[in-house]
C-alpha cells in the first residue's frame, strides 16, 4: 500500500458509500481518464470482466472468431468463450514477445477466405512491454477489424509516447493484487468513444432501464467496482509513478548484477517503447548448461519464488481444438523463460538474495 488508501476506504466508510456507485469511482475515473489521453473510463470489478464488455460492444456473437494472443494469461481469452465465439491464437515475435503482426495478418486473410471475418483482435501487452502497435493497429484499420488492446500488466507503459491501451477500440486495464496497482480485485474499460462506456457503465449494472421500477430490455452483468475498491484505487494511483520507477530499477539491478553470465538475457525496451517492467523476466540461452526447471527449482530451495513464463493458450488443454497461427516462439519462451521476483517492496537485501542465489547456480 501507498499511504492514502486507507484515508480514502475510511472516508467511503463515514460517509457510507460503500455500493458500486459514489465519489471516489467517479475520481479514480477522472485520474484513469487523465493517464489515458482523456479517454472515458468504466471501473469495473475486474480486467476480465472489462474483456468480455469490450467484445459485446465490438458485435461479437456466438460463433464468430477473434484473433487473440497466444503468450498470455487465459483470462485474455476465456470471454470469448464466454460468448460462444472462438478464440484463434497467434503466436509472439520475438523482438517484445508480443502478437506477430505478419502471422496476425495471415490468419486475417485466411479467414476472410473462408467467409468467416474475424469480429475482433485482443492484443496483450506482455510483462508491461509495448507491442508493435504501429503494425497492429494499421492492420486493424486496413480490414476494418475492432482492436481490443489488453494492456492489464501494462499500466504506465507507452509506445512512441502514447498510453497503452489508447490505440485501439477499447483499452482494458487490471488492479488485480498481482499487478503494478491494485483494487484489491478490480479493472476498468476505456475508450474514446464516451457513448460506448456509458453503455458498458449500463450493462455493467445489471442493465437496469431508466424507468422509475425495475425494468430490464437487455442482460445484464454485475461488474461495477465499488466505491471502496476505487477508493484503494485512488491511493494506488497516487503511487503509480514511484512503482513504476521502482519496477524499472529492479530489473536495472537484475540486468546489471547478472550481465556477466551470458546464458541470461532480458526482455529490452526499443526506442519506441516504455515499459513499466511489471515483471522482470529472463531468458536462458538455448545451449545453456541449466534447464528453466533447474533453475526456479535452484531458487525454490531458498524459499525464492520464480515462475516460467505464460504457458501459450494454443497449448493450454482448454483450447486444444481452437484454431492457430504458430511459429514456435511463444513454446521456445515458455521453455526458456523465467520471471523473476520484482515486488516493489523488495529491499536491496532481497534483490542481493535473489542475484547471489542465482550467480550460486552458475558459479557451481
Amino acid at each position: 500500500m501507498g499511504g492514502n488508501e486507507w484515508q480514502y476506504v475510511k472516508e467511503a466508510f463515514d460517509t457510507n458509500w460503500i455500493a458500486p456507485v459514489g465519489p471516489h469511482i467517479q475520481k479514480f475515473e477522472k485520474n484513469l481518464s487523465d493517464l489515458s489521453n482523456g479517454y472515458s473510463v468504466a471501473a469495473l470489478s475486474s480486467g476480465t470482466a472489462a474483456i468480455h464488455l469490450a467484445l459485446i460492444l465490438a458485435g461479437v456473437l456466438e460463433g464468430d472468431d477473434v484473433l487473440c494472443s497466444s503468450f498470455t494469461f487465459s483470462a485474455s481469452a476465456n470471454p470469448v468463450k464466454y460468448l460462444g465465439a472462438n478464440p484463434v491464437f497467434i503466436d509472439s515475435e520475438i523482438e517484445s514477445w508480443n502478437m506477430c503482426p505478419e502471422l496476425l495478418e495471415q490468419a486475417i486473410i485466411d479467414c476472410i477466405a473462408l467467409g468467416k471475418k474475424p469480429k475482433a483482435i485482443i492484443i496483450v501487452h506482455l510483462y508491461g512491454m509495448p507491442a508493435k502497435m504501429n503494425d497492429i493497429q494499421q492492420l486493424s484499420i486496413k480490414y476494418d477489424i475492432p482492436l481490443i488492446e489488453d494492456a492489464a500488466e501494462a499500466l504506465g507503459s507507452t509506445y512512441e509516447d502514447q498510453p497503452l491501451g489508447t490505440f485501439g477500440l477499447f483499452g482494458i486495464y487490471s488492479f488485480n493484487g498481482n499487478k503494478i496497482i491494485t483494487t484489491s480485485g478490480g479493472g476498468a474499460l476505456v475508450s474514446e468513444d464516451e457513448g460506448l462506456i456509458a453503455k458498458a457503465k449500463f450493462l455493467a449494472t445489471q442493465a437496469r432501464d431508466d424507468k422509475p421500477h425495475y425494468e430490464h430490455s437487455e442482460i445484464g452483468y454485475n461488474y461495477r467496482m465499488s466505491n471502496v475498491c476505487a477508493g484503494i484505487g485512488l491511493g494506488q494511483l497516487e503511487v503509480l509513478e514511484d512503482r513504476i520507477f521502482k519496477k524499472r530499477a529492479i530489473k536495472s539491478f537484475y540486468k546489471k548484477e547478472l550481465s556477466a553470465i551470458k546464458e541470461i538475457s532480458f526482455l529490452e525496451e526499443s526506442e519506441d517503447r516504455f515499459s513499466n517492467f511489471w515483471l522482470t523476466t529472463i531468458l536462458l540461452s538455448e545451449n545453456s548448461t541449466i534447464d528453466r526447471e533447474q533453475f526456479r527449482l535452484h531458487l525454490e530451495k531458498d524459499n525464492i519464488e520464480s515462475r516460467p513464463l505464460w504457458k501459450p493458450m494454443h497449448l493450454q488443454p482448454v483450447f486444444e481444438d481452437c484454431k492457430a497461427y504458430v511459429n514456435g516462439n511463444s513454446e521456445d519462451l515458455f521453455n526458456r523463460g523465467i520471471c523473476l521476483p520484482s515486488g516493489t517492496n523488495m529491499t536491496k537485501k532481497d534483490l542481493e538474495r535473489v542475484v547471489n542465489k542465482i550467480k550460486e547456480l552458475y558459479e557451481a
